[in-house]
């Protein structure tokens, strides 16, 4: 979409009541209600100006979300086999040596012990290593959010993320990521990044793509403000295992999590 049409929709649509965008019909359309409740929650002109520029829709991301329903279905041996990896134990125990003053700071301020944010950091990126995700996000959530599916939620993450840029956390060209929108070493969604993001590193920015002490305080953030018990279990059935549903609501994916830690101490 050029800018003199983006311009030209904004202002046809600025009159009408906010009642929110909705999903379906002309995408044009849809992202340039997108537009108006944006600078209603707060971005400014510029921010959307410049973030929905050129944006189009993004079939490969509509196609892989619909094929998302069947996730999870291999048993926890066949799962926990293929992703706790002996490389991946050893990369984890040479992190742990190598930020032990940072994993202990953390652990005091928030009560989350190492090895369960190494397990995520591994799982999730190889600690940061791996391909994060190289769709532009903006355009991976539009899409979604146009979609009526889950319309809702990835309007409140586009919005989110237009937060990030707004915010100076990352400029456009660093927003990227992976099929949901999600982002950095640890994949946060973009309400998450909005939400429980740290800047560790005192930079003034929250970087979870970057920033192994952002990414790594931020997620201990994340579970302790969900209800991390300090120095508790945190196996199947404890609190602190329900604590980590805020990070992934899948069992099997935290029963890896709890597996995946245990043999980084162990």
């Amino acid at each position: 979409m050029s800018a003199r049409v983006f311009t030209a929709l904004l202002f046809i649509l600025a009159a009408t009541p906010a009642l929110g965008a909705q999903c379906g019909g002309d995408f044009n359309t849809f992202l340039a209600q997108m537009a108006r409740d944006a600078q209603a929650a707060g971005i400014s002109p510029a921010v959307v100006n410049q973030a929905f520029a050129g944006v189009t829709l993004d079939q490969e991301v509509i196609n892989f979300d619909h094929r998302q329903r069947g996730t999870f279905r291999k048993s926890f041996e066949d799962y926990a086999r293929t992703r706790v990896t002996a490389g991946r134990i050893a990369g984890a125990k040479k992190r742990l040596q190598q930020h032990a003053a940072l994993f202990k700071r953390l652990e005091q301020q928030y009560g989350v012990p190492p090895q369960i944010l190494l397990a995520v950091w591994g799982l999730e990126t190889d600690f940061g290593t791996a391909d994060m995700g190289r769709r532009p996000v903006i355009r991976t959530l539009a899409t979604l959010a146009h979609d009526c599916r889950r319309s809702e939620l990835f309007q409140t993450e586009l919005i989110a993320a237009l937060k990030i840029v707004q915010r100076g956390d990352l400029p456009l060209r660093d927003l990227v990521g992976a099929f949901a929108g999600e982002i950095g070493q640890t994949q946060f969604l973009p309400s998450s990044y909005i939400k429980y993001g740290v800047d560790a590193d005192g930079n003034g920015h929250v970087d979870l793509r970057h920033s192994a002490a952002d990414v790594l305080a931020s997620t201990a953030n994340l579970l302790a403000k969900n209800g991390w018990q300090r120095g508790a279990p945190y196996g199947e059935g404890t609190a602190n295992f329900q604590a980590m549903r805020e990070w992934n609501r899948s069992e099997l994916y935290r029963k890896t999590i709890v597996y995946f830690a245990d043999r980084i101490v162990h």
